[in-house]
């Protein structure tokens, strides 16, 4: 298809590309003399302030699977997905009271390394090559496809050149200048998300009231489709298996949330950047108050196309000859790119460049915080105990180089997945419950011990596996139950912690282990800003759910 890009979409993009390229390379350079170590490239000098912190969350965590695989699920079964994205605010105010304290206090670099202070040597290194492979083999070449999926649907561009296109847009900078090109690009990056989601936004709702406006758009996307603003889905909902009800809010979405916003090294490795830890839970704040914001850019789209897919007075006015890649129910990830096909000259640019933006940001954290985990908990562990501070940054950027070669090759193979977003959910949430249990525990449970908490992930594993297992057909031997994939994460998680618990208790007889973490007193204690801050957040979230409860 042609693009229907003008000259000034064309320079809006490359203007933007420019910017970022500038800027990443700009903060990346060294000071005369100065040679680039460790909490250089990795923690951006421990130098970063509140606002980048909470942009840099915000561009880290939004990418192609919010864009395209998120506007596809609202497309597929409406505003029921934002719970992803409002319960994750609740969720980064946990984390920053509760958690972020002690990952400061400890000084770390990264996830593994709490894992080995905490625990032992051996369960950081198996933690740390499975998040390697995590990101590897599900993160980055599940970006790099949904990525090369938009630039395919909307410019034409062959799959295969658009992955290459935009693992070298993110390399280009953040390969040389590790997380402060990263953190800093993202305060731009997460201008050109907000403006150009909102433009998106703004035009398909103006379609479908046909130039009536926001509120009017959004009136009329009601009143078609009210079934599509259920919160909480019941069992007769086609999507119930994806958000089964009342779970994604006091069920398995908590453990979704709670393992990628707390336990995640590309996300958390920004407030490990941070000036001080006031400043990091400041930028924590701002991510949630930004995350109440992401369902209106990326959710309603997808509502709104599904509206206009099915309504042939919609259709015919916008002239269904002219139209192409029209996504059907079996297509949902079509519906965003789809959507951009009505911008305007000069919106579709800047529409582009914040999906643009949201892939190269992910890809940039993704790769960084890949490097990190296999330099410090890898390299300088097994294999250059004594590197120095040049072979130790070279060596990020080799392995960040190596990573991104290797999702290049794997993200063709991902066609053909509908609802990417879900599929990633669903296959992070065989694991991240083991992981979970695994964190929690050493974290508040002094009586956890090394080899409780090793059993404890080995165990869940075939736990997680007996649940999906019941879905490929399985599902009529009465040995097998066939539950949502939050509950089977829920479940997981609560299994886990009791053989843990029970391991503990067997092999130190209810003492407490000698790296328990102790709690002193005030050491959750948070700023006033803070908390008025997470109260005001927790009241936006229940007049929310009380406004679309079903």
């Amino acid at each position: 298809m042609t693009s229907g890009f003008g000259f000034w979409d064309y320079a809006i993009f490359i203007a933007y590309a420019l910017l970022i390229l500038g800027v990443g390379l700009w903060v990346s350079r060294d000071k005369k003399g100065h040679q680039k170590n460790a909490e250089d490239y990795f923690l951006a000098s421990k130098s970063l302030p509140w606002w980048a912190i909470g942009a840099s969350l915000i561009a880290a965590n939004i990418s192609a699977e919010q864009f395209i695989g998120m506007s596809g699920s609202g497309f597929a079964s409406g505003l029921a997905i934002a719970s992803y994205e409002w319960m994750a605010a609740l969720t980064l105010l946990i984390v920053g009271k509760y958690f972020l304290p002690i990952f400061i206090e400890k000084g770390l670099y990264t996830i593994p390394e709490f894992v080995e202070k905490r625990y032992s040597t051996n369960l950081k290194t198996i933690l740390a090559v499975f998040w390697i492979a995590l990101y590897v083999f599900v993160n980055l070449a599940t970006v790099l496809y949904l990525g090369s999926l938009a630039l395919e649907t909307i410019m034409g561009i062959p799959m295969i050149y658009g992955v290459i296109g935009l693992a070298l847009f993110a390399a280009a900078y953040s390969l040389y200048g590790g997380l402060s090109a990263v953190a800093w690009t993202d305060v731009i990056q997460v201008v050109f998300l907000v403006l150009g989601g909102l433009a998106t936004t703004y035009l398909a709702l103006n379609t479908v009231s046909d130039g009536g406006g926001f509120v009017a758009g959004l009136k009329t996307v009601y009143e078609a489709a009210p079934d599509r603003f259920a919160m909480i889905l019941d069992e007769s909902n086609p999507e119930y298996k994806n958000l089964p009800g009342i779970a994604v809010l006091v069920g398995g979405m908590w453990v979704a949330n709670l393992y990628y916003w707390g336990f995640n090294q590309y996300i958390i490795q920004r407030t490990l950047a941070a000036k001080s830890l006031k400043e990091a839970q400041k930028g924590i704040l701002l991510a949630a108050c930004l995350k109440m914001v992401i369902p209106l850019i990326v959710v309603i789209p997808g509502i709104a196309a599904y509206v206009m897919v099915n309504d042939p007075e919609i259709m015919a006015r916008l002239g269904e000859a002219g139209m192409q890649n029209i996504p059907s129910v079996g297509q949902a990830d079509k519906a965003y790119p789809w959507l951009l096909q009505f911008l305007p000259t000069g919106l579709k640019g800047v529409a582009f460049a914040a999906l643009a933006a949201a892939i190269v940001s992910s890809l940039a954290s993704m790769l960084n915080s890949t490097s990190t985990i296999f330099t410090m908990d890898i390299y300088r562990q097994y294999i250059n105990t004594n590197a120095s501070d040049k072979a130790t940054v070279n060596t990020g950027r080799i392995s960040a180089g190596i990573a991104l070669i290797i999702a290049c090759i794997m993200a063709p193979l991902l066609g053909g997945i509908d609802q990417a977003f879900q599929f990633i959910q669903e296959y992070t949430g065989v694991v991240s419950p083991g992981i979970l249990a695994v964190f929690l525990l050493g974290l508040f449970w002094k009586k956890t011990t090394n080899k409780a908490a090793i059993i404890g992930a080995l165990a869940s594993i075939p736990i997680a596996m007996y649940f999906k297992i019941a879905p490929k057909g399985w599902s009529s031997n009465p040995i097998f139950i066939d539950t949502p994939f939050m509950h089977q994460m829920g479940i997981t998680l609560l299994l886990t912690m009791v053989v843990i618990i029970i391991a503990s208790l067997m092999e130190n007889k209810g003492a407490e282990d000698e790296k328990g973490i102790e709690l002193t007193r005030g050491v959750f204690k948070t700023s006033p800003v803070f908390n008025i801050g997470a109260f005001a957040v927790m009241l936006v979230l229940v007049a929310l759910y009380a406004m679309f409860w079903n």
